[in-house]
């Protein structure tokens, strides 16, 4: 019976396709280099973790919560860009024409007057919300 590979015998085809099984199929079993495997941590070392410490692991930016980036979310999505910077009376009108919630437009009227907001994170902050915390 022809195969049409002169370079192997079947054995050997049967034994290279093996070795890559694990790989061609996305499991275990694959022949790692191991200079690119992780090294083990040492006596006393902690171990490595993918996640960054002080990081909850929810995705949420330090210093707030999950919940308190879906509100400020929540709060900005009735706000366009074209109105900012605004001050309070204008974020209402823009919101109102957003078609805004109630409670989103009594956080907006909780607002200080007079004074203009370049971003919903300031007007956020203004309501006594907290922002991101910068890591420097």
């Amino acid at each position: 019976m022809e195969r049409g590979n002169a370079k192997h015998s079947p054995r050997v085809d049967d034994e290279l396709a093996h070795e890559v099984d694990g790989i061609v199929k996305g499991t275990t079993g694959g022949r790692a280099e191991e200079f690119r495997e992780a090294e083990p941590p040492g006596d006393g070392q902690p171990e490595a973790s993918m996640v960054p410490e002080g990081d909850d692991g929810s995705g949420a930016p330090q210093g707030m919560t999950a919940e308190e980036v879906e509100l400020r979310s929540r709060f900005g999505r009735y706000i366009n860009r074209s109105a900012l910077p605004g001050d309070r009376d204008g974020l209402r009108r823009d919101a109102e024409g957003n078609e805004a919630p109630d409670d989103v437009l009594a956080e907006i009227d909780r607002l200080p007057t007079g004074v203009r907001f370049q971003t919903v994170s300031e007007a956020w902050a203004a309501l006594g919300h907290r922002n991101e915390t910068q890591r420097w």
